[in-house]
């Protein structure tokens, strides 16, 4: 397995080195966005473990048990679609926001019992607020939206940007 944990430095507010520290599993195969990302979460007080892949995610939600994952669709070795699919079934009550630069993946993403669709590039304050509200909803909302009954569902488009040619 060539999964890596990666445990950031303690971040400077005090509200964040706390011992009930959520943990959030980043699954993207851009080490820059896995950093960026990684020191974001944690400076919000969130303990990340990172994975570059599907199949080194799979291996760390054995091991760790995450609270959430954030999870990139367009990935070599094992593509975002496949894991999360491998994700819902094993792991029922694990909330899971996808995350991708893809047009067109509202639809599938909606049927599919993903707890929320963010596309890329993110917006950081709608990406907080999307995990904070999966992270309090409550599992029978979850286990509904999987089962493909009505729930809440989040999709947070990118601000198109009118200005640039």
């Amino acid at each position: 397995m060539n999964a890596t944990v990666e445990m950031p430095a303690p971040a400077l507010k005090s509200n964040s080195v706390r011992p009930d520290k959520q943990k959030i599993l980043l699954v993207d195969d851009d080490p820059a966005i896995r950093q960026i990302l990684l020191r974001l979460l944690a400076e919000e007080g969130y303990l990340v473990l990172t994975a570059a892949n599907g199949v080194e995610a799979l291996e760390l939600v054995k091991v760790t048990e995450p609270d959430l994952v954030l999870l990139d669709l367009n990935m070599p070795v094992k593509d975002g679609w496949e894991t999360f699919m491998e994700l819902s079934i094993v792991h029922r009550h694990l909330p899971v926001i996808l995350i991708t630069a893809r047009p067109n993946q509202f639809f599938s993403a909606l049927a599919s019992g993903a707890g929320a669709l963010l596309e890329k590039p993110l917006d950081f304050v709608k990406l907080f607020s999307t995990i904070q509200s999966l992270l309090e909803e409550p599992t029978e909302d979850r286990l509904a939206r999987l089962s493909g009954r009505p729930s809440a569902f989040a999709y947070r488009p990118p601000i198109p940007d009118f200005g640039k040619k």
